[in-house]
């Protein structure tokens, strides 16, 4: 195990590169959200971090139903599979024009097509290093299936990204695309109060470890006291008890992370 201090150090040093990319990047985050349900987002674009991000033009957050596509009768967006089987499979020729015309049309200059992910349990797991990766991005487009998925000729034209939030099955992938944007948009410039905040949270770029515990007011409750150091006023003693405590969290509830290619 290294020391503190050059953990520290180090994490000083990728904070400073960090703020730097972030900055950089181009002040609004574009996501295209396509789905079947976009009444879903309702509650959750209008509340909280995410509301007032689009408020002050942060991020910008646009739903496209597949079914305005279907040139059907009924606007039919699903299907029963070939072979049989249970349930419904998404179509192949209202997803893929969809989301060509989308993807063709920037919500505005320079932006570009933007990166496709699929939200799908068989795609690649999110972690927080690919968060930081999609926080330099300009455009995200986030395909949420539905019932027993898309058609698979939708992946062979379109060839998204396949990503995942772990390894169970959701009713579909909204829920799934408000946990990317969730995670993303905290990374923007500005979204949070303290832009080095995001950077400390647990499995960041600044804190590859799990981050310790917090304490708050009253300082006493049941007999259980918050640590003296956190309240002695000594900045640099309370830096190194975090930093310890961190290290000390992650040997015991996640020590699978300490063997990871990178980690340190």
């Amino acid at each position: 195990m290294q020391s503190s201090e050059s953990r520290e150090q180090r994490a000083e040093s990728r904070d400073k590169s960090e703020k730097k990319t972030l900055h950089s990047a181009l002040c609004t985050l574009h996501f295209d959200v396509f789905t079947l349900f976009p009444g879903i987002f309702d509650g959750y674009l209008s509340e909280s971090l995410v509301k007032s991000a689009m408020d002050r033009g942060l991020i910008r957050v646009r739903r496209h139903n597949f079914r305005d596509w279907s040139t059907g009768r009924h606007h039919k967006a699903d299907d029963t599979p070939y072979g049989g089987g249970p349930g419904m499979v998404i179509k192949v020729d209202c997803v893929v024009p969809c989301v060509e015309e989308i993807r063709a049309s920037e919500p505005e200059p320079g932006v570009g097509a933007g990166r496709l992910l699929l939200l799908t349990p068989q795609g690649r797991r999110l972690d927080q290093r690919w968060v930081e990766e999609l926080a330099r991005e300009k455009r995200i487009l986030l395909l949420c299936g539905r019932y027993e998925g898309f058609d698979e000729r939708v992946s062979r034209i379109l060839q998204p990204e396949e990503m995942s939030i772990g390894d169970y099955v959701l009713n579909g992938g909204e829920v799934a695309a408000m946990a990317v944007i969730d995670a993303v948009m905290r990374l923007v410039p500005g979204v949070l109060g303290d832009e080095y905040s995001s950077l400390c949270d647990s499995f960041s770029t600044g804190n590859r470890f799990l981050e310790g515990p917090q304490y708050t007011r009253p300082r006493v409750y049941r007999g259980l006291e918050v640590p003296e150091v956190l309240v002695n006023g000594n900045h640099e003693l309370i830096d190194q008890w975090r930093a310890e405590e961190a290290v000390k969290r992650t040997e015991q509830r996640r020590p699978d992370l300490l063997s990871e290619p990178g980690f340190y």
